[in-house]
């Protein structure tokens, strides 16, 4: 197939990992690449922010990057993003005209790309998928979560679910509320989540620990996020002051996130009230916020870490405690969203209400007892990661999704005459 995935805000060539886009960009990345390994083309639009930046790149043999321009090239607000969105349509359709060769369909990552989607169907009759990472609506059923877009997003999800033809959810309750709040058909969604790539993530030596200053007997907490109101490591710093009063247990937590390598309030102003809780519980010394990191950097992090901690109130998709799992690290997690989707409670690590502290110490400090119970959920974390949870796993369930989708649009040939 010749597969034009949008990924209008998050390129696939910039910092992966940290902020939103972060996140974004790795999927892009990821899951190009894999469906160019797979013998698929890819040509990835995403809107030019860096002057500097050549038109086109190649990520991989069959995948390139096309910087389109629309606005300034410079990062944008997500008010202004949605401005540009318009133009950034209008050269895309440009690129896809028939000297250009058609592309037997688009497939759109978050809502900001969907309207490049919708504009490319309107104008050109091409199909599309959509995966939009998160949804708005389920972002305001919970007050704890910001949404940084303006309400004009809700119409254009509309819109988005409406036009696709098939639509991609990172998990049953990503699935569920494109139904129930979009009226999405449940026929036309198909289950397909973030993955991890083996040769960035994989269990190691401890030695990452000497690295990160951790001490041998340490028990090491780790969350990694984009350090947002609803992230939940408020809970985990709380969950801290409940291991040390009812479990006698010392535990350090390790905050890997937000905007930048040093960790600046300024731009990450979450840091403060984290601090402040951190502070008001006598936890400063316990609590490191370390800052956005590489992921070759990263990857110290979670194997330096004795269990992963992860509870948001809301999450559609987990790239965080996938690649945890991915290194032998138990996740400890809110039963929610993608989360609830790649950790099997009493299998992998536990599933715990997102705001229930208490709960999570108590989880916590079984893992800390009992360090053979820790390694057997590290090692069944292995097996459930690379068993399907690989990019070249995920690339083929799109590839299946692609398929099912360009069924109807694809001429039928001729029947035969006996």
């Amino acid at each position: 197939m010749k597969i034009a995935l949008i990924s209008a805000q998050a390129s696939p060539l910039g910092p992966l990992g940290g902020p939103a886009e972060g996140a974004q960009g790795s999927y892009a990345r990821h899951l190009s690449r894999a469906l160019a390994c797979a013998g698929h083309q890819v040509d990835v639009f995403t809107r030019r922010d860096d002057l500097w930046s050549a038109p086109v790149v190649e990520l991989a043999p069959n995948a390139s990057v096309v910087h389109v321009p629309a606005g300034p090239p410079r990062a944008a607000s997500p008010t202004a993003l949605l401005t540009h969105m318009s133009e950034f349509a209008s050269r895309i359709a440009e690129h896809c005209a028939p000297a250009s060769g058609r592309y037997d369909m688009v497939h759109a990552s978050f809502f900001l790309s969907g309207v490049a989607a919708l504009f490319l169907k309107e104008r050109l009759g091409i199909p599309f998928v959509a995966t939009l990472h998160s949804l708005g609506r389920a972002l305001r059923r919970h007050p704890e979560c910001v949404d940084p877009f303006p309400p004009a997003r809700i119409r254009l999800e509309d819109e988005i679910v409406a036009a696709a033809g098939r639509l991609m959810a990172g998990s049953d309750e990503d699935r569920q509320d494109l139904v129930a709040l979009y009226g999405a058909e449940a026929r036309r969604i198909d289950i397909v989540p973030v993955g991890f790539d083996p040769t960035e993530f994989g269990p190691g030596s401890r030695s990452a620990r000497a690295r990160l200053g951790l001490g041998v007997d340490d028990f090491v907490l780790l969350h990694v996020g984009r350090l947002a109101h609803g992230d939940g490591v408020d809970n985990a710093i709380r969950a801290l002051a409940h291991l040390r009063q009812a479990h006698g247990i010392d535990a350090r937590l390790l905050v890997v996130g937000g905007e930048g390598e040093e960790p600046d309030a300024r731009r990450t102003p979450e840091l403060d009230r984290l601090g402040l809780i951190a502070a008001a519980h006598r936890l400063s010394d316990r609590v490191t916020f370390a800052g956005a990191r590489p992921r070759a950097v990263l990857r110290d992090y979670y194997r330096a870490a004795d269990v992963f901690v992860t509870t948001p109130v809301y999450e559609p998709f987990a790239l965080a405690p996938t690649e945890a799992l991915a290194c032998g690290i138990p996740v400890v997690g809110a039963a929610v969203g993608g989360i609830a989707h790649a950790v099997v409670d009493a299998v992998t690590g536990f599933l715990v209400p997102p705001d229930d502290p208490a709960v999570l110490a108590e989880r916590l400090s079984r893992l800390r007892r009992n360090p053979e119970l820790a390694r057997a959920y590290g090692r069944a974390g292995i097996r459930r990661m690379r068993a399907g949870f690989t990019w070249r796993h995920i690339a083929a369930d799109a590839a299946c999704a692609y398929a099912t989708l360009l069924t109807p649009h694809r001429p039928r040939r001729a029947s035969a005459v006996s």
